[in-house]
């Protein structure tokens, strides 16, 4: 049999191959691991979003990280519970980017010089219900009795003083309003009648009436524009990080397609986070949620200046200002004009 004989100089060009390929293999290792790199980066944008409380009005940030939207839109997003204050505090001071916060809070602090903006309203009126003894059937045996928010200066607080005036009394003379605190404590203040009546929001109203009491008004039912829950952040972080942002504020929008469309996972998020247990519980709270979800999550306009309106009593700077001047809706504007938030639904 015949076998070739090697030409003069093939193991220099064998070599020579050899060296080539493995220069080309570590050009596109190297390639590689800078392309791994620039997406890591990408997606290790960290954040810290804060919430209040274990509320329906503070939901639609539950589902948007328990739907992983903000994995999908390139954010590691920590999602934490700051107690009362403590969520705009940390806010101001940097340690947290975003704070879901009311309306009634946040603007005080805004009138005040705080570097604070709303980007997207997750609650635009109020559902709570002020929940009073089963002996107190009309207003007039409302008159002269004790009724107990969370805080003064709150939604509670602001939404107790409004379903008072809509029952012909006034909240400043004709009842006493105490600060009693979180729910656990107002539903035992109500059982123990250290006061007459409490608000709540759902589905927290439930354990009052279970223990005994009874729902004297829901403001629900009234749809009157309030700015409750919403996405905050400072002028001074979204000028620094508009990217960020708007992927943010694009995590959010995907969110209320969530809760609208996806039942499981805004459930087992409402499960998780406020402990809801029982099915029918869960699912009530669940269609409470959706209700009010909007589907282009602005902040209002209108619910500011319902807010300002009621502060000028107080507050002075309140009587000129402008509701344009507490929100930035510009971001949630792209997503809308742009044509992907109707594409979502």
């Amino acid at each position: 049999m015949y076998y070739p004989r090697p030409f003069a100089g093939e193991g220099r060009v064998r070599a020579l191959i050899s060296m080539i390929v493995r220069r080309w293999f570590s050009l596109a290792l190297a390639f590689l691991a800078v392309w791994l790199a620039s997406r890591e980066s990408v997606a290790a944008d960290k954040l810290r979003i804060s919430y209040s409380g274990t509320t329906t009005s503070n939901a639609l940030l539950w589902v948007t990280k328990e739907a992983k939207l903000f994995d999908k839109n390139g954010l590691d997003a920590e999602v934490l519970y700051l107690a009362a204050s403590l969520g705009q505090t940390a806010l101001i001071a940097g340690e947290t980017q975003f704070a879901v916060y009311t309306g009634l809070l946040m603007t005080p602090t805004r009138l005040q010089g705080a570097d604070v903006t709303m980007i997207a309203g997750f609650l635009n009126y109020l559902v709570s219900r002020l929940v009073v003894r089963a002996d107190i059937k009309t207003a007039a045996d409302l008159k002269g009795k004790r009724l107990g928010v969370s805080r003064f200066g709150t939604a509670s607080d602001f939404g107790t003083r409004l379903m008072v005036s809509k029952l012909g009394l006034n909240p400043d003379t004709d009842v006493t309003i105490l600060q009693i605190g979180d729910t656990p404590t107002r539903v035992a203040a109500l059982m123990a009648k250290s006061v007459d009546g409490a608000i709540f929001d759902p589905p927290d109203h439930k354990r009052a009436i279970e223990n005994g009491g009874r729902v004297m008004m829901n403001l629900e039912e009234t749809v009157i524009p309030y700015q409750h829950a919403g996405l905050i952040s400072t002028k001074k972080y979204i000028a620094a990080r508009p990217d960020l942002v708007r992927r943010v504020v694009k995590s959010i929008v995907e969110g209320a397609a969530v809760v609208r469309k996806d039942r499981e996972t805004t459930k087992r998020a409402l499960s998780i986070r406020m402990r809801i247990k029982d099915p029918k519980e869960l699912e009530e709270t669940y269609q409470q949620l959706r209700g009010f979800t909007q589907a282009k999550p602005y902040p209002s306009l209108e619910g500011f200046k319902a807010i300002l309106n009621d502060l000028s009593k107080r507050v002075p700077a309140a009587k000129n200002a402008d509701p344009k001047d507490f929100a930035d809706l510009r971001f949630i504007e792209e997503s809308d004009k742009s044509g992907y938030i109707d594409s979502l639904q």
